[in-house]
C-alpha cells in the first residue's frame, strides 16, 4: 500500500486568535441597549458602556494578535504525484496493476 513515501512537514504556520469573551459581551451589551428602548434608558446606557468597552477591547487583541504574526513566511507548494492513481482503461489504481 505505502511505496516508502513520507509526508513532507508543512512550511506554513497556521495562526489563530487567542480565544476571546469580546463577542459574548457586544452581544449583551446589545440586548441591553435594545431592552433599554422599551423599558428605560439606564438600561441602554449600561449596554452601550458594555458593548462598546468590549468592543474596544476586541480591537486592540486583534491588533495584538497581529503583531505577533511574521512579517514573512515561506510559501511552498504541493508535492503533485510522480504517477497517475488510477489508469485510463480498466478503473483499477496504478498500486493493483
Amino acid at each position: 500500500m505505502t511505496d516508502g513515501r513520507e509526508i513532507p512537514q508543512p512550511t506554513e504556520l497556521v495562526y489563530v486568535p487567542d480565544p476571546s469573551w469580546a463577542p459574548a459581551l457586544i452581544a449583551v451589551g446589545a440586548t441591553a441597549v435594545a431592552t433599554g428602548l422599551f423599558a428605560g434608558w439606564p438600561y441602554a446606557v449600561v449596554g452601550a458602556i458594555i458593548g462598546l468597552a468590549s468592543l474596544r477591547a476586541w480591537i486592540r487583541s486583534a491588533g495584538a494578535d497581529a503583531d505577533r504574526l511574521p512579517r514573512r513566511q515561506r510559501p511552498s507548494s504541493a508535492v503533485l504525484p510522480a504517477v497517475p492513481l488510477r489508469s485510463a482503461g480498466d478503473g483499477r489504481t496504478s498500486e493493483e496493476s
